[in-house]
C-alpha cells in the first residue's frame, strides 16, 4: 500500500507520463508569469509612447492654431486696410514735409464715405523727450484734434495710423500737423510750430 508513496525500501520509478505531467504543471506557471510581465512591460511603454505622443500633438495643435489664430488677423487687418486704401470714397494726399532737417513725407488715407483716416509718416525726426506730433482735422469750425503720434528715437523712420473722425467734428475739409509739447498736446488750438497745413 505505502508503495506509490516511494517508502518502500526499493523505491519505483514513477511512471513516464505521471512525470511529464507533473513536470508540466510545475513549468507551467512561471511560463505564465514571464509572459504577463512582458505584457505588462510592453503594455506599460505603449501607454507611455501613446502619451508622449498625445502630448507632443497636443502641444503641436496649440501652437498652430495660435499661428493661425495671428495669421488670420493679420490677414483680416491687411484686407481691411487694402479694402479701406482702394474704396471708391478714400481720397489720398501726400506731403513733403522737413523735420529738424530731415525731408520726409506724409501719406493720408482719407474715406470720406466711412469717416476713416489712415495716416503714414516716412523719414521724419525722432520726437524730442517731451514733445510729439500732433494731427488736426480742419473743420468750417476750426482745427480740431485727431491722433497724437509720437517717434521715438529706437524706432523705424515709418509710423502709421489709423483713426476714426468723431461725428461731432462735421465735415472736413482739410489736415495739418504740429508738433506740441505732450504736457500741451490735449489743448486746443495747436500751439507748436506747424509742420504742414493741407486742404483736402
Amino acid at each position: 500500500m505505502n508503495d506509490w508513496l516511494g517508502m518502500t525500501p526499493h523505491p519505483r520509478n514513477p511512471r513516464p507520463e505521471l512525470r511529464a505531467h507533473v513536470l508540466a504543471r510545475a513549468v507551467r506557471p512561471r511560463a505564465r508569469r514571464r509572459r504577463w510581465v512582458w505584457r505588462a512591460a510592453a503594455a506599460v511603454l505603449v501607454l507611455a509612447a501613446l502619451g508622449g505622443a498625445g502630448y507632443w500633438a497636443r502641444d503641436r495643435i496649440l501652437t498652430l492654431s495660435a499661428e493661425r489664430d495671428t495669421l488670420a488677423a493679420e490677414l483680416a487687418a491687411m484686407r481691411d486696410t487694402l479694402g479701406f486704401v482702394r474704396g471708391p470714397a478714400t481720397r489720398v494726399a501726400w506731403v513733403p514735409v522737413t523735420t529738424n532737417g530731415r525731408l520726409g513725407g506724409v501719406t493720408i488715407f482719407a474715406d470720406s464715405a466711412s469717416r476713416r483716416w489712415l495716416v503714414r509718416c516716412d523719414g521724419m525726426a525722432p520726437n524730442e523727450p517731451d514733445e510729439t506730433y500732433q494731427i488736426w482735422f480742419v473743420t468750417a469750425d476750426g482745427m480740431k484734434r485727431a491722433a497724437r503720434m509720437t517717434m521715438y528715437e529706437a524706432q523705424s523712420t515709418v509710423m502709421a495710423m489709423a483713426f476714426d473722425v468723431p461725428v461731432d467734428v462735421g465735415p472736413v475739409t482739410g489736415a495739418a500737423m504740429s508738433i506740441e509739447s505732450r504736457a500741451a498736446a490735449d489743448s486746443m488750438p495747436p500751439r507748436g510750430p506747424m509742420v504742414f497745413h493741407l486742404r483736402l
